[in-house]
């Protein structure tokens, strides 16, 4: 049975994306450390279609067993976000950079057919926020985690060969998901606007695209239900062009479902990271769209922690760092 390899399968992003695949018939091998813990995939677990493996994505022995019967490979692993790399380069780059680049090497070789390396918009850096940036403009990396994805990006766009790669750079992530986070700027606004009725905003002129969960994992479906010959040796990004938004559009949109919110915008100087996306390539070429808008998210955010589901939504678990 051909496979599908989804490394970081219990993530935030990595279980949402086992979970689509599963429901389009996909027989799935899910690979993770468990370091934020496994019970994402518990809603799921038994389906005869998917099995679990359990390692670090450092680990040669381990991901040349992973690769075994593979046919498509999602590459999720890393370690996320500005934050947490700053706190650990040198892991970060042997988990990021060395080791998605020796990924890459050994599926080409255990004769994998598709590979999606899924990367970040913040590749892109500063940008002039009349401009929208396209996969064809300026990559500025200005941090770690940035700058490993650029480099991964190219390693293996120039050494693809006989595989199909393919690069997802996505927009800000926000929304509900079977591993929850509550650091990510849409989902952390909305949970202190519940619990706190107050948020600070830093850069309210600073602009993202922001992109749901559940979209990301239907556009890595997309991907692989596509011809070889559109998506091969391709980069798309991952959103929507009408959802870039400034902070202060964020905060608006957060008062008009919580009347009694208080913001208090604090000035600060220009964020190396502000920029707008132009997400019409995959539109086009692949005819994905996203289901989901950031008010959506929002809601979906402040239900749930109305709900009392996560009981303590502050707890280090809900965050990467």
């Amino acid at each position: 049975m051909a496979l599908t390899l989804v490394t970081g399968a219990a993530g935030y992003i990595g279980a949402a994306a086992v979970q689509e695949l599963l429901q389009a018939g996909k027989a799935v091998r899910a690979l993770d450390c468990l370091n934020v813990g496994g019970e994402s995939l518990l809603s799921f677990w038994g389906h005869p279609k998917l099995e679990f493996l359990r390692g670090d994505i450092t680990d040669e022995g381990l991901r040349r067993k992973a690769l075994v019967d593979v046919e498509s490979v999602v590459h999720l692993a890393a370690m996320v976000g500005d934050p947490a790399c700053k706190q650990q380069p040198e892991l970060a780059r042997r988990i990021n950079l060395e080791a998605s680049c020796q990924l890459g090497e050994e599926a080409r070789a255990a004769g994998v057919l598709n590979f999606i390396f899924v990367s970040t918009c913040s590749n892109y850096g500063l940008s002039d926020p009349n401009t929208l940036a396209s996969e064809e403009s300026p990559l500025r990396p200005l941090s770690l985690y940035a700058e490993t994805k650029v480099a991964v990006e190219q390693y293996l766009l120039e050494r693809s060969d006989g595989m199909a790669v393919t690069v997802l750079r996505l927009a800000t992530v926000y929304g509900v998901a079977p591993r929850m986070r509550f650091d990510l700027t849409v989902n952390e606004f909305a949970r202190d606007a519940v619990l706190r009725g107050q948020i600070q905003i830093y850069g309210e002129q600073h602009y993202r695209p922001y992109v749901h969960v559940r979209d990301v994992a239907r556009a890595i479906v997309t991907v692989l239900a596509s011809p070889d010959s559109v998506r091969r040796g391709q980069i798309f990004n991952v959103g929507d062009t009408e959802e870039n938004y400034s902070k202060r559009a964020l905060g608006r949109l957060l008062q008009e479902r919580l009347p009694n919110l208080k913001i208090d915008y604090v000035a600060s100087g220009p964020d190396p990271r502000s920029y707008r996306v132009n997400f019409g390539k995959i539109r086009s070429v692949l005819g994905f769209a996203p289901r989901y808008r950031v008010p959506d998210g929002m809601d979906q955010v402040i239900s749930l922690v109305r709900s009392g589901i996560p009981t303590d939504p502050y707890e280090a678990r809900w965050r990467n760092t």
